[in-house]
């Protein structure tokens, strides 16, 4: 049987304490979504000025990367580079980037999803929340 490590509160906690010190530190308006390795939401939070649409995405890109088990940018570019296909794929709606797996010894765990800035702050923001856990 193959056994992983989990999530806990604490590290979901930790890590978006992070995300929100990272996101604040850039004057970024941005929401913060934490994911489980099925995608289910453990944690969210939307800043002051952020968007009501960023409620809905940051939570999308978390879960494409905790299902896809990589970086939901690999998505955005497929598209872009002409695989529309992939915008069909089944549960996968948030395939822009900034949403960063968790990866524990070569595990997926869960993941972070950001939405508001330029894509590559959204990650930058998720990454900076993965860091506090020191993996």
């Amino acid at each position: 049987m193959i056994q992983k490590p989990m999530l806990t509160q604490e590290d979901v906690e930790k890590i978006g304490a992070a995300a929100e010190a990272e996101a604040a530190k850039n004057g970024f308006k941005v929401s913060i979504a934490i994911c489980d390795d099925g995608g289910h939401l453990l944690w969210f939070k939307r800043l002051d000025g952020a968007p009501a649409v960023s409620s809905y995405i940051a939570p999308q890109k978390a879960r494409t990367a905790a299902l896809g088990r990589r970086e939901s940018k690999v998505y955005e570019e497929l598209i872009n580079n002409g695989r529309v296909s992939f915008l069909s794929a089944p549960e996968l709606s948030g395939m822009l980037e900034g949403g960063v797996p968790i990866v524990v010894d070569g595990h997926c765990i869960g993941a972070v999803g950001v939405s508001n800035v330029k894509s590559f702050e959204d990650a930058q923001v998720a990454k900076a929340g993965i860091a506090a856990l020191g993996i």
